[in-house]
């Protein structure tokens, strides 16, 4: 075969017909979910959803609300951060293109119009499309609401911390410390002079004194790594029987886990009331929760034992607690404390430290929204919300196709490929004669059974984390 040679200087064609211009097949797990997506008529509710949010004869020609959310879909399942990102790839994959349902030579919206659309639609609206998903698991048998984990983590904001200001006077840090200088008896600070007056400082990051002029949202606060950020804290509310997200919340993070854990219940017992009225299956109302010991205090016992949930919340390691005029505070903390302490309580705990740790490791280490890249409470729960709902989709497809992302069927091919090689082999060393069988031929068994066994495992494990 004659070695082809890259032409340099390559006139391109002027006019190209649409029929010539190149298509790809499709990635199976989007065809299937662009499937599923029709089954339900996933397009016509977002349409009626959004359809006060458009002019019918003035403006420009909008983005279409069944795109737009596919679009974010896409931000999750191929692990985008940004809407950048997301808009780049949409332009840049055939098989994204088919999925968003443009075809050749039309152009996949720009990140400014997915931007747009975002701030046009409201919180609301978005929550809606989480619920009807939610309704779509309970139509398949994936959420029980018996049983409710709970659990919070923090997402780095889009805001840089030397950016900060005071909230009285508006001074940058800078020039408050070299104010501080001045008033101490240096005329002139140098920057170490600054930075060995900023050191002795106590608190000097304080959220009441200090904030973002371009994410007034975000809160200084310690990450899970040790550093300090801006940060938001988004809260999830997980159905310990299935793994299902039933409720996600972002609160401010300097908020402890006692004062948000309240509107994050409530949001999770609305959405299982509302896929229980589209559903024949039976969805409780979140009778029992499940939290770690952040969670754990007199108040929020109390409260929930009151509203009628059975908490089974750790206690943490603490001195001896004085109940003077609290019976019904040290009753219903006691209580808690022979639940857990029960062998149900344990099994909770353990299936918790699962079920909600699978959830945050898929939507920001894989799905990419450890840092986010919009501002605001109200735009970063917008796309947390349709990025919990890509996961419970993803749910829904593991049931029905056996994996819950794209990148989960790559490893079907390997298991399957060595669990072919696997059963030839044993059919071969089957048929051949004892006395004819030699070391080497059952050494390659084995290390074939070894390579089938690895397979299986991948894909188990694969499996077992909703990839």
């Amino acid at each position: 075969m004659a070695m082809g040679k890259r032409e340099r200087d390559r006139q391109a064609a002027l006019w190209v017909a649409a029929t010539d211009l190149p298509t790809a097949a499709s990635h199976p797990f989007y065809a299937r979910l662009n499937q599923l997506l029709r089954q339900h008529d996933f397009d016509t509710f977002a349409e009626t959803q959004c359809s006060s949010f458009y002019a019918e004869t003035m403006g420009r020609p909008g983005l279409a609300p069944g795109v737009y959310f596919r679009l974010l879909l896409v931000g999750y399942f191929e692990g985008i951060d940004s809407e950048r990102g997301i808009a780049w790839r949409a332009a840049d994959s055939l098989t994204l293109r088919d999925f968003l349902g443009i075809t050749l030579p039309d152009a996949p919206p720009d990140h400014s119009t997915i931007s747009r659309t975002r701030r046009l639609i409201d919180l609301d609206t978005h929550r809606a499309i989480f619920t009807w998903v939610l309704q779509r698991l309970a139509d398949g048998g994936l959420v029980k609401g018996q049983t409710i984990g709970i659990d919070a983590t923090t997402l780095e904001a889009n805001a840089a911390l030397r950016s900060i200001v005071r909230r009285d006077t508006g001074e940058g840090y800078q020039e408050f410390l070299t104010k501080l200088a001045q008033a101490s008896g240096i005329e002139t600070p140098t920057r170490a002079d600054l930075a060995r007056l900023d050191r002795k400082r106590r608190k000097k990051g304080a959220n009441k004194d200090w904030t973002s002029p371009s994410d007034p949202d975000a809160r200084i606060t310690k990450m899970k790594d040790g550093r300090t950020h801006l940060a938001h804290k988004a809260e999830h509310a997980v159905d310990l029987d299935t793994g299902a997200i039933v409720a996600v919340t972002v609160q401010p993070a300097d908020h402890g886990d006692t004062t948000t854990i309240d509107k994050t219940l409530a949001d999770a017992v609305g959405h299982l009331e509302g896929a229980a009225a589209t559903t024949d299956a039976p969805v409780a109302t979140a009778p029992e929760v499940v939290a770690d010991k952040g969670y754990h205090s007199r108040r929020t016992i109390l409260d929930l034992s009151t509203n009628g949930f059975r908490p089974y919340i750790s206690e943490p390691a603490r001195k001896r607690q004085h109940w003077i005029n609290q019976r019904d505070a040290r009753d219903a903390v006691y209580a808690n404390r022979r639940r857990t302490h029960g062998a149900r309580g344990s099994r909770l705990q353990r299936r918790r430290g699962e079920f909600l740790e699978r959830p945050m490791a898929h939507l920001y280490e894989t799905g990419g929204l450890r840092r986010t890249h919009v501002r605001g409470h109200g735009n970063v729960g917008k796309r947390l919300l349709v990025h919990a709902a890509a996961f419970n989709l993803g749910l829904l497809m593991r049931r029905w196709i056996g994996v819950g992302t794209p990148r989960g069927l790559q490893g079907r091919a390997v298991a399957a490929l060595a669990l072919l090689i696997a059963l030839c082999s044993t059919i071969a060393a089957a048929l051949t004669p004892r006395t004819s069988r030699s070391s080497a031929p059952r050494r390659f068994v084995d290390h074939v059974s070894w390579l089938w066994l690895s397979g299986r495992q991948l894909t188990i494990g694969t499996c077992t984390t909703g990839c």
